[in-house]
C-alpha cells in the first residue's frame, strides 16, 4: 500500500471530518478498480463489521464489498453473513449505506454474483416487515440494475424486473421501474 492510501486508512480514525469524508472518498474510488492492497486492511475491516461504532460499520461494508474484485482467495465468501448483517444495521444510514454498496461483491465473479443475488431476492420478498421496506426495495432494485451496467447479465435483468412485478402498489412498482429505462 502506497503512502498516501496508508493515510487515507489512518485519517478514517482521526478527528478532522473533512480528512475523514476525503479518505472514505478516495478509498472508494480505488475500490472501484482491483488493488494490490486488500489484504493489507482485510481483517481490520472485518472487525469492524461489528464495531461499536456505525461508522467503522459503515465503512467497513462499504469497502469490503468494493474489496470483493480484489479478493482471488474469495474471503468476502466466508465474511458475507456478517457483511449482509451490516445492511439490517439498526441504525438507517448504515444499514442504507451498506445495501447501497453490496451489489459489488457480485462483480468478483459468478459465485459472488448468485450470492449477492439470492440474497436480494429473499429479502425483496421476505422483508415487508422492515422499516423503510419501500426505500430498502428501491436500493435493492438499484443494486441490480447497476451490477446488470457492468455485468450486461440478462439474468441480473430478469431477476430484477421480475421483482418489480411482486409489488403491489402500483405507485412503488413505477418508481422501481423507472430504474430500468
Amino acid at each position: 500500500m502506497d503512502k498516501i492510501m496508508k493515510s487515507n486508512f489512518e485519517n478514517l480514525e482521526g478527528s478532522d471530518k473533512e480528512l475523514q469524508y476525503e479518505a472514505i472518498t478516495a478509498i472508494l474510488a480505488a475500490t472501484q478498480k482491483k488493488v494490490e492492497w486488500a489484504y493489507e486492511v482485510w481483517d481490520e475491516l472485518v472487525d469492524w463489521l461489528t464495531d461499536a461504532d456505525n461508522h467503522r460499520r459503515s465503512r467497513a461494508a462499504q469497502f469490503l464489498a468494493g474489496l470483493a474484485i480484489s479478493d482471488p482467495e474469495k474471503r468476502i465468501l466466508t465474511v458475507f453473513p456478517t457483511l449482509w448483517e451490516v445492511t439490517k444495521d439498526p441504525r438507517f444510514v448504515t444499514a442504507r449505506h451498506s445495501l447501497q454498496a453490496i451489489w459489488r461483491v457480485g462483480l468478483a465473479g459468478e459465485e459472488q454474483k448468485n450470492l449477492v443475488l439470492n440474497h436480494f431476492i429473499d429479502r425483496f420478498q421476505n422483508g415487508a416487515g422492515e422499516k423503510h421496506y419501500t426505500l430498502r426495495r428501491f436500493d435493492m432494485i438499484q443494486g441490480l440494475k447497476d451490477l446488470y451496467d457492468e455485468l450486461k447479465d440478462e439474468n441480473i435483468k430478469r431477476t430484477a424486473l421480475e421483482l418489480i412485478e411482486l409489488e403491489e402498489d402500483p405507485k412503488y412498482r413505477k418508481k422501481y421501474s423507472a430504474v430500468w429505462k
